[in-house]
């Protein structure tokens, strides 16, 4: 049996009214495979930097990744404690599914 994600589109309607996105720098902690980095694509951000510890799910998101947002989304192996950003970088954090 497959997993489906969010079949009635709850997250993805509730994401869309948390924030303005368009136009935004968004750091995504936590990101996985890039499931939601590639939802929160569509509502066109800027850009996103979308952060995992684990370099297996980092190499399954840019694998996945598609072309149309290859200068858009960042992946990175990185952790939520180790953050190397200044100050004022981001417009819009999101640690979704992470826990």
């Amino acid at each position: 049996m497959a997993l489906v994600m969010d079949p009635a589109g709850h997250e993805i309607r509730a994401l869309q009214k948390a924030a303005e996105w368009e136009g935004k720098r968004v750091l995504e902690i936590g990101c996985g495979d890039g499931r939601l980095t590639l939802r929160l694509a569509a509502f066109s951000p800027k850009h996103i930097e979308a952060l995992d510890p684990d370099p297996k799910r980092i190499r399954l998101a840019r694998r996945n990744q598609p072309a149309r947002y290859a200068r858009r989304i960042a992946y990175h192996v990185g952790h939520a404690e180790k953050l190397k950003y200044p100050p004022g970088t981001f417009d819009t954090v999101i640690f979704a599914w992470a826990l």
